[in-house]
């Protein structure tokens, strides 16, 4: 599903930071970004120069011309510089909202910068606070920022009698005393905070806790525009989840993937941005290799082609069950569907964590990389295609419905694969998933169609599942699915023959864990 997105925000010449950064945040989960602008900036990764703020009127000409034509689905807003400005952007919203256009309104509030200086005066400081407590669903401050918010004080000073944001818990009670007084959800991070790990929380204006996540911290110096694009990243999966919990552990991962990725970039010669596209180089590698490889399969498909050949048993029961076959045709009953669904979310937890551990193995570079984007992919495919189905109204988060034994049995396999056993043993055991499931998503896609043409016309026309069956065709699954296959298949080419008999093993019985895993959920779900 892709979401139209509104960046309210600065420029960056550089691309770091402000619009540049939403747009590209807003792009790597599969947003449309729209853009107005708030502030030329004169900036690279070594500092602002000079900040040119055009007239308000200019200002709301721009958003009236975005929203007399195109709906919104979410809006997230960066910089404001001044009170005009804050203003302008909080009377247009008061029209949106009058006229009947609800949207999600996401505010990083910029009025400190990372080098503790105050870019805002007092005045533009209370027009940041109005617009907050008039329309954002959710804050996303800095640390500094979230002192400025709670008590006013100078970055740095103790903004409470006795207090200062130097630690986590005194940072969980700033958010929760601004998310009371602002009525909106606050984003209270972590990343400055000392520590091996960087939390993040969401703290509700009645002060529960609505998630809280940490990931590794990563060693880089490039972390320029993180706030940014953090916040777009959460506008956009908000706006496709409707999830706050989820849209952060997603927007989370893939921040932390970003960062790791940002050296890579050498982009200037100060704090450099992140990487923000890193988890679609390896679909990119995938049309290249496809586009200049030659007509006829070269000596490195074999072995893969021979794994194929000798799971078509396996492969054939799959096809015949029951759950695939009423999925097909639209006949599986919902309940059954969202059993396996919950599953599955399970599943893909710990896939993404095999993943993370082949990442982290010996093998080449560009091999890590590619399963690094794909351990973020995994669970941002958690977070969009499932979930959404998981929801209730008595809990936002979905619940957990606890892991199944076929689905415990599955997850164990692939965990000491990737845990315990040479990498290339690793590699074949996650190729089932990627392979498997897009050949079945290709054969659904096509009983999709055939379902739709042959209802063309009558009332029942639209198939139950659709969207999620399309979803599993989309070409950058597919092309991972390729890209996965060549890894297998050139670390083949390159291992001994114990180390290939362990990972045509491994395939076969990934293989049939699939078989299992299709086939258990149906039972305990009826």
């Amino acid at each position: 599903m892709t979401v139209r997105v509104l960046s309210i925000a600065g420029t960056d010449p550089t691309g770091g930071a402000g619009v540049p950064a939403d747009l590209k945040s807003i792009a790597a989960f599969g947003g449309y970004g729209m853009a107005v602008v708030t502030c030329l900036v004169a900036q690279n990764t070594r500092g602002v120069r000079s900040v040119h703020t055009p007239p308000a009127s200019f200002l709301r000409e721009q958003l009236d011309a975005v929203s007399d034509d195109v709906t919104i689905d979410a809006v997230k807003i960066g910089m404001l510089g001044t009170a005009e400005v804050a203003a302008t952007v909080r009377a247009w919203l008061d029209d949106q909202r009058n006229a009947g256009r609800v949207f999600p309104v996401i505010l990083d509030p910029v009025m400190v910068a990372s080098s503790g200086d105050r870019l805002l005066d007092a005045s533009a400081e209370d027009a940041v606070r109005a617009l907050a407590a008039a329309h954002a669903d959710l804050l996303t401050p800095n640390l500094a920022e979230l002192a400025v918010l709670d008590g006013g004080g100078a970055p740095g000073e103790a903004h409470r009698p006795g207090e200062a944001l130097d630690d986590w818990d005194a940072a969980l009670a700033a958010g929760r005393r601004v998310a009371a007084a602002t009525g909106s959800i606050v984003l209270v991070k972590g990343g400055h905070l000392p520590g091996e790990r960087t939390p993040d929380a969401l703290v509700a204006p009645d002060g529960s806790l609505l998630a809280e996540v940490a990931e590794p911290r990563v060693s880089t110096r490039n972390t320029h525009g993180t706030g940014c694009s953090l916040s777009s990243a959460m506008a956009t999966l908000y706006a496709r989840t409707g999830a706050w919990p989820y849209s952060l552990r997603a927007a989370k991962r893939w921040l932390t993937g970003a960062l790791a990725a940002a050296d890579g970039l050498r982009v200037g010669s100060g704090s450099g941005p992140v990487h923000h596209g890193h988890h679609l180089d390896a679909a990119v590698d995938a049309y290249v290799a496809a586009a200049t490889a030659p007509d006829s399969p070269g000596t490195r498909g074999r072995f893969t082609d021979d794994l194929w050949e000798r799971s078509a048993v396996v492969r054939q029961e799959i096809d015949e069950l029951e759950f695939i076959v009423r999925l097909t045709d639209g006949t599986l009953p919902q309940d059954r569907f969202r059993a396996y669904l919950a599953q599955d979310a399970q599943y893909l937890q710990a896939y993404s964590r095999a993943l993370s551990s082949l990442a982290a193995s010996a093998a080449p570079a560009p091999v890590r990389a590619f399963f690094a984007r794909g351990a973020v992919t995994a669970a941002t495919e958690e977070t969009i295609l499932h979930r959404q189905w998981l929801r209730t109204d008595d809990d936002a988060d979905g619940g957990d419905p606890g892991i199944g034994p076929v689905t415990a049995r599955y997850t164990d396999f692939l965990l000491a694969a990737t845990g315990r056993e040479p990498w290339q043993v690793g590699a074949a055991a996650v190729l089932p998933c990627y392979w498997l499931y897009a050949e079945i998503a290709a054969t659904l896609s096509r009983a999709l169609e055939a379902h739709r043409t042959e209802r063309r016309g009558r009332d029942d026309a639209a198939h139950p599942y659709g969207t999620w069956l399309a979803a599993y065709d989309d070409p950058g699954f597919q092309e991972a699915a390729a890209a996965c296959r060549a890894i297998v298949d050139d670390a083949a080419a390159d291992a001994d023959e114990p180390t290939r008999q362990a990972m045509a093993a491994a395939f076969l019985r990934a293989c049939a864990l699939e078989r299992d895993f299709f086939a258990a959920e149906v039972v305990d779900a009826g």
